[in-house]
């Protein structure tokens, strides 16, 4: 594929996408394929010879889309938002186009600087304290990763690597093993403080937690993964009071605010901290200004070498919505949360079982597990919408998710709908089946 022919894959490549997102409602939210579908579908083996586009193109709608979940359906109330926009899927175009891989500043400097003015914009709309911020002469900074659980896992080597050095400092007849196996970390079932969980979206309660850590010298990691982004609305900043008390803090762009995947936004105190565990200097990759105190080699932040061009989607989204258009996306999927709680709460044959703060509700019939074992079966059978379940104290709840951009208030109420007839067809066998036992 030459350039010329590459402009007129790529316009029908757009248009195909285009299409796509436009029209995704149409198309069964979830597969109906089963496992092992693929294979027998495709050659054993590469081609030797090359095939021309058309042939690929056609597989798409033949061999791929029939084993999509489309994520970004209106009918697609599972697990948590994972964000999409055009602005962002043109960024990561360019992403591509551009090729570089920026483990270093001089591997490419406009990779590196974008990357830690955006974190300082983000940082900055969801209003982090100052420490955070790289800006002219921080001493924190913020980073990209792939995911959240990626950045706590570097937040806990950092603060791994912190102690044992302190604890060498202070007794130097210790090897690094030694120490290392009386380290404790502390952790909830959640592994961090943990603003919005996955479950029920809940929220650990920052103000006592950070005192306790900062008394006892031990590192606060928040990850905020789905939450995080609520918090440029400032009516809900309040829920991440507490923050300066911590010396790592995470949230997830690509969730929530419009920025596809990956981009999980991590910020740090002190960047020595991350530098200090991560430091790796071959001489091949080592530049005359790497010295300077002037540019960041972000490589010595993160787990992989090589890191992709990903603050371009974050450039892109940022400046085409503007803060004012990504606070009306977050407050839109909260006002359908409400609105799917409201149609909740007028059904006495159902319960909310947790806060509805954001944009999940956690409901489900009041009975057994297993009735709404039954009742989530027969949702996802029928494929018209997509959840998924969480089990909070012991008992088995259902989550609805507002996720995608395009979700109005008529998918809300279709999915209530919905979910109400099934329950009635559900609890009329139910009933039937139990008489008879």
């Amino acid at each position: 594929m030459d350039a010329a022919e590459f402009r007129k894959r790529g316009k029908e490549m757009v248009d195909y996408v285009a299409d796509y997102l436009e029209k995704i409602e149409k198309r069964q939210v979830f597969p109906d394929v089963e496992p092992g579908y693929l294979r027998p579908l495709v050659a054993d083996s590469a081609p030797q010879d090359p095939e021309s586009f058309e042939d690929v193109f056609k597989d798409i709608e033949k061999i791929i889309m029939p084993g999509v979940t489309h994520w970004h359906s209106p009918y697609f109330f599972a697990y948590f938002p994972s964000a999409s926009s055009f602005p962002a899927l043109l960024a990561d175009m360019l992403c591509g186009g551009i090729g570089c891989v920026g483990f270093s500043w001089a591997a490419s400097p406009a990779c590196t600087e974008l990357e830690t003015v955006m974190l300082d914009w983000l940082g900055k709309m969801v209003n982090l304290p100052k420490e955070f911020l790289a800006e002219k002469d921080g001493q924190g900074g913020g980073v990209i990763q792939g995911s959240a659980s990626e950045a706590t896992l570097i937040a806990l080597l950092a603060a791994r690597t912190k102690i044992i050095r302190q604890v060498q400092s202070e007794k130097p007849e210790l090897t690094e093993a030694e120490i290392m196996g009386r380290l404790v970390a502390y952790a909830s079932d959640q592994f961090c403080a943990t603003l919005g969980t996955t479950s029920c979206c809940s929220f650990d309660k920052l103000l006592e937690l950070g005192p306790i850590c900062n008394k006892e010298n031990i590192w606060m990691h928040i990850d905020a993964a789905y939450a995080g982004s609520a918090f440029i609305c400032p009516e809900f900043r309040h829920l991440l009071n507490g923050v300066e008390f911590a010396d790592s803090f995470n949230f997830n762009p690509h969730k929530w605010l419009l920025v596809n995947f990956d981009c999980s936004a991590m910020w740090v105190k002190k960047r020595s901290d991350l530098i200090g565990a991560f430091k790796l200097e071959p001489l091949y990759l080592q530049h005359h200004h790497q010295e300077s105190g002037l540019v960041t080699d972000y490589r010595h932040w993160q787990i992989p070498l090589g890191r992709r061009f990903r603050s371009l989607k974050l450039w892109f989204v940022l400046r085409m919505y503007g803060v004012k258009g990504l606070q009306e996306h977050i407050r839109k999927h909260i006002r359908l949360s409400h609105q799917f709680e409201h149609l909740v709460l007028q059904d006495e044959r159902f319960e909310i079982c947790a806060e509805v703060v954001l944009g999940l509700v956690c409901f489900r019939l009041k009975g057994s597990n297993e009735l709404n074992e039954a009742l989530l079966k027969s949702i996802n059978d029928a494929k018209k919408i997509h959840l998924v379940p969480c089990h909070l104290r012991e008992k088995f709840v259902l989550r609805f998710a507002v996720c995608s951009r395009t979700v109005e208030s008529t998918h809300i109420k279709f999915a209530w709908q919905h979910i109400s007839q099934l329950a009635t067809d559900l609890l009329k066998t139910w009933e039937h089946n139990h008489h008879q036992q």
